[in-house]
């Protein structure tokens, strides 16, 4: 079978892309490695931020750093004004119903710990069976297996085929009366594989079972719309979306969200505390956010969805599908090199093996040529040891990245591989 991405893009909508005034945006892009230019193949780790949405820390300290929501002055004002625009426009973003159904995390890894702790620890008992896919990161394994050691329930894991496309056939077999949930990533993380969650939703509902997405990996290179998917939940991570580290999202239903119990407890969250009378909660989304949050955090990541929808999702993902296409017919022809995932439907990442030669060698040496690739397990230990490795090489592009820096990249592969074989 050959190498196969996502749908090749329309020559029309490569030819209107201008990578090159976009890369303005990012300042990190101009400095040197080991004094060669920097090319940045590490986008689904964390992706570059642009100028944009750095000045908004700039703009938020300089001007209205305060704590949000009870505050009566103009800075407080301000800085929950802003803050609760981020929200709105989350909303929008992934198309929810409404703003109360986002929720901020420190990421897509909190996210899924909070509906496990709130949802999964008030609703998952023994006999129970919860599905995840051989696909998932590790922050959608190690919550589930740390709860199901306490509750008693059943995980259950949907196999991959060679291609790293997850087989229907054994997820509809797998589904039963027992299941509870179903939590699967929308896009893998090692392999790049799209996983047809709109699909695995309605037959996840059909037996009475919700659906928790992992989104981190999809939010980067597509539109997600969770009304369409009919996701109960839906997590997302705003280093992989061109914003800042230590923020992310859980949409979820609003019955459900209404439905769970707190996570953590603290100041925001509350209506009224009282030794006497016990505590009363606040609505969502502030139940499930305690604390001060990550506020400026939080605002530029509204920055860096606007930055995103002003180049438009969509022109993002089809660029990125030629630089894909690209990349995988030009290390195709190196000699013992070997992809792991060629499923039908990939976004964005290149994973690889060379016979004869260490994932991890090949990344330190070909840092030395100002290429940055990740190297390792990618947090998805049962997957690779699934296809008989320890480690891989990955490759992952982002609007910024061009075909020229592909070509670099993969002559740098060549020099590199012939020093340590």
């Amino acid at each position: 079978m050959p190498h196969s991405v996502i749908e090749k893009p329309t020559e029309r909508s490569v030819a209107v892309y201008d990578v090159e005034t976009l890369r303005r945006d990012f300042p990190i892009l101009n400095r040197e490695v080991h004094g060669k230019p920097l090319v940045y193949l590490d986008n689904a780790a964390t992706s570059q931020t642009p100028q944009q949405v750095i000045d908004v820390f700039s703009d938020y300290y300089s001007r209205y750093n305060a704590n949000i929501h009870r505050g009566l002055h103009t800075l407080a004002d301000e800085a929950t004004a802003a803050f609760e625009a981020t929200r709105h426009r989350v909303k929008a973003f992934l198309n929810a119903e409404d703003a109360r159904q986002i929720i901020f995390t420190r990421g897509t890894t909190e996210a899924i710990n909070l509906v496990a702790q709130s949802w999964g620890r008030s609703q998952l008992n023994a006999g129970d069976e919860v599905l995840i896919s051989m696909l998932e990161h590790h922050s959608n394994i190690v919550p589930w297996q740390l709860l199901a050691a306490e509750r008693g329930f059943t995980i259950k894991v949907i196999p991959v085929d060679a291609h790293g496309a997850l087989d229907m056939q054994a997820y509809r077999e797998l589904l039963s009366e027992r299941t509870k949930l179903v939590a699967v990533n929308h896009v893998s993380n090692a392999l790049g594989t799209i996983n047809p969650v709109k699909e695995m939703s309605a037959l996840a509902h059909q037996h009475g079972a919700l659906i928790l997405v992992d989104g981190a990996q999809a939010t980067p290179h597509q539109l997600v719309d969770v009304q369409s998917i009919d996701a109960d939940f839906y997590a997302f991570s705003g280093h992989k979306v061109y914003g800042p580290t230590g923020v992310g999202v859980l949409y979820g239903k609003q019955a459900l969200l209404e439905a769970m119990p707190p996570w953590q407890g603290g100041g925001e969250m509350i209506k009224t505390v009282s030794f006497d009378a016990g505590t009363t909660f606040a609505d969502i989304p502030h139940k499930f956010e305690a604390g001060t949050p990550a506020i400026a955090e939080v605002i530029a990541l509204g920055r860096a969805l606007e930055w995103m929808e002003g180049v438009g999702v969509e022109a993002i993902g089809a660029w990125e599908a030629v630089l894909l296409n690209h990349a995988t017919q030009a290390v195709s022809g190196i000699e013992g090199l070997r992809i792991l995932g060629t499923a039908p439907h990939k976004a964005g990442v290149l994973s690889f093996v060379v016979e004869g030669a260490h994932s991890q060698d090949i990344g330190l040496l070909i840092d030395q040529l100002g290429v940055a690739i990740r190297t390792g397990h990618h947090c998805a230990q049962p997957l690779l040891h699934h296809f008989g490795v320890e480690a891989t090489c990955r490759a992952s592009f982002a609007a910024y990245n061009t075909l020229d820096e592909v070509d670099t990249f993969v002559a740098a592969l060549n020099r590199v591989i012939g020093m340590v074989r």
